[in-house]
């Protein structure tokens, strides 16, 4: 039975429980469900039209962002000289700006000629009517070129199938189809190597000049390759064209043949009979002259940078670094799991809810009193579904250091919280953030919620200490058990969002999401299905965890995190070790970072490196690479050419099986 001193002091402690998180954690630094819903609703609207990186959506994000940073009393990331004299000049303060091309245009000169010289037999065909380069075309010249049918243009020693092995298109034009062997089925076994960018890879691996695909619609207009587009990641290194199917019966019927009877060798898994053994022979009726031009335009794309400068003379030097990504799919296309382009990709959780919750703690922490000891730097992030283009933009040009950026905290997809369950990636990057999070999460339940509105005592209540007397007339209290959040914590600093890159330069990192759902990278990703109060709970979580780590004098121990990818296959059977970075590249795949232990330290990999040249292939771009990673086999020695600064080294490499 509890006596009345024993309930006294158990009353005196929630008191000063109660008074000291007032004191620390005032009622305007607590996260606004009707905020968050705000920012949301509009991130995700019509009106933003999915946001996709150098669209007028995604800028018109940027600018609210940007808007939202100076509300709160940030200062601009980018520093101007001259005074901003309108809310435009403002906001463009917090823009900084980076390279990416949104725009692909047809350029001059765009030409196909067949039999080129023969007056009485030549032919020329119209762009945008006949054929169409693909967006990632390398623009050039071709002259009096040979043809060659190659099926479908795969290769993939992965799946023991390549086209090639039977198709000698060395120093001539391939022709292929543009599906493949499996048909339609989105879940094939040629859905990677089937991936236009591979095949792009596979025919300038087997040396042809160039690569005619053909379209899959009769009407050639229709086929999604007839739609100009680029995915920022360099140049193919060839021509690479989309035909009509008119177009393509023109060059193959010359032996009298259908398209369909091209296909039905095309699909041949096996031996092709003899009658159909021509067909993958060089067309001697035709030869080609081609020359294309795609004018890439760079479109204005920025990431959104606001600083919150620390209050201590000698902390403020280091600086918390806060992050989320803003942009998203636009209306589908590459990175899209619709079954169509066209429909607006709101992308609410992916990443409105983060971008959210990133402004939400900058008016948090910003109006907290005191201010956080350390400069704090909030960072809105684009490029991300491009592959990490803002973020690697950032720390390679930040606005702090990266020697004095004692942390990064990303959060992306947290608005689909459900049974409590929160997910916190890198927690191997520092020694210490798994106590930290391990004991944030214990005090979360009694202190997170006191100041919300409401019955504030009876949330404590619920979730009071233990407090023992003994005879001697000492107390013992034992703190509360329950836990705020079901976590699950991966060690890996790495993972498909803007955290990398920082990881990948030795900061210590933290990665929050509330998992993925069917809704991702749809249009039914809608602001309506955010859980909202849940979110509220995550960045609460997330803002009281920042706190704990700025009211250290110490900065967080940089730690090299356990790997948790080398047990995902992705497609491939061997592993490096390696951390590619995804932008664009016309001379080299460069590595932001390499796993310790891996098969490419133990080769001599660095981050920085630029790979020219794996098993025996050029690689330009990260398609390049990834081909010919596809061709390696465990446990054989293989050599890499890598650009160190400006010295070219030859390296050896053996690939780890996947387990």
């Amino acid at each position: 039975m509890i006596t009345k001193r024993r309930q006294v002091l158990s009353l005196l402690w929630v008191i000063a429980l109660v008074a000291s998180a007032l004191a620390q954690q005032p009622t305007s630094s607590t996260p606004s469900v009707d905020r968050l819903r705000q920012a949301i609703t509009y991130l995700a609207s019509d009106a933003l039209e999915g946001r996709r990186t150098g669209t007028p959506g995604a800028n018109g994000a940027a600018r609210y962002i940007a808007g939202e940073f100076n509300r709160y009393g940030l200062r601009p990331g980018m520093q101007i000289a001259r005074a901003a004299r309108t809310r435009g000049e403002t906001q463009a303060r917090y823009l900084q700006p980076f390279p990416y091309v949104a725009d692909v245009k047809l350029g001059e000169n765009n030409l196909f000629f067949l039999n080129p010289g023969k007056a009485d037999d030549i032919a020329q065909f119209k762009v945008g009517e006949d054929w169409m380069p693909l967006g990632f075309s390398t623009n050039g010249s071709i002259a009096r070129a040979e043809m060659v049918f190659a099926g479908y243009g795969i290769s993939s020693g992965e799946l023991k199938y390549d086209d090639y092995a039977v198709s000698n298109v060395k120093d001539k034009v391939a022709i292929v189809f543009s599906g493949t062997p499996d048909g339609d089925n989105p879940h094939g076994q040629f859905v990677r190597a089937g991936e236009i960018r591979f095949r792009a890879a596979a025919a300038r691996a087997a040396g042809a000049r160039a690569l005619l695909i053909i379209a899959g619609e009769e009407i050639a207009k229709d086929d999604r390759l007839w739609r100009l587009s680029y995915d920022n990641a360099g140049e193919a290194g060839i021509p690479v064209i989309v035909i009509s199917r008119k177009l393509a019966a023109r060059i193959l019927g010359v032996y009298n043949r259908t398209l369909s009877a091209y296909e039905k060798v095309a699909d041949a898994r096996t031996a092709i009979p003899a009658a159909d053994q021509g067909l993958r022979l060089p067309i001697q009726a035709f030869r080609l002259d081609l020359s294309t031009n795609v004018d890439r335009r760079e479109s204005p794309s920025f990431n959104v940078i606001g600083i919150l400068p620390g209050r201590d003379p000698k902390l403020k030097g280091e600086a918390i670094v806060i992050g989320a990504h803003y942009d998203h799919l636009g209306r589908g296309g590459a990175g899209s799991l619709a079954p169509r382009e066209g429909e607006i990709h709101h992308g609410a959780d992916d990443n409105a809810s983060g971008t959210a919750g990133l402004i939400e703690l900058a008016r948090m922490l910003s109006s907290q009193n005191p201010k956080p000891r350390r400069t704090v730097v909030f960072i809105a992030f684009s490029g991300e579904e491009e592959g990490l283009i803002g973020s690697n933009y950032y720390v390679n040009h930040p606005v702090v250091p990266l020697a004095n950026t004692v942390a990064m905290i990303n959060m992306d997809m947290i608005g689909r919280l459900k049974e409590k369950k929160l997910v916190i990636g890198g927690v191997g990057t520092a020694q210490e953030w798994r106590s930290m999070l391990d004991a944030r999460n214990l005090a979360a339940r009694t202190m997170g919620l006191l100041n919300e509105g409401g019955s504030v005592l009876a949330e404590v209540s619920a979730n009071l200490p233990t407090v023992v007397m003994h005879a001697n007339g000492e107390n013992t209290v034992t703190p509360p058990t329950t836990k705020q959040f079901a976590l699950t914590l991966n060690e890996d600093g790495y993972g498909p969002s803007d955290h990398s890159a920082f990881y990948a330069k030795q900061v210590p990192v933290l990665f929050f999401w509330t998992g993925t759902h069917d809704d991702y990278h749809k249009p039914s990703d809608t602001a309506d299905k955010i859980n909202y109060e849940g979110e509220a709970q995550v960045i609460g979580f997330t803002a009281n965890l920042i706190r704990d780590i700025d009211k250290s004098d110490k900065r967080p121990t940089y730690a090299v995190a356990k790997s948790e990818s080398q047990g995902r296959s992705g497609g491939f059977r061997v592993y490096l070790g390696t951390i590619p970075n995804y932008g664009e590249s016309n001379d080299g795949l460069t590595l932001d970072g390499v796993r310790d232990d891996s098969p490419a330290a133990k080769a001599g990999l660095k981050a920085g490196d630029k790979i020219v040249k794996m098993a025996g292939r050029d690689v330009k771009n990260v398609y390049d690479y990834t081909y010919a990673l596809g061709e390696m086999k465990a446990g054989q020695e293989y050599e890499v050419e890598v650009m160190r600064g400006s010295n070219r080294l030859t390296l050896r490499i053996t690939p780890a099986g996947r387990k």
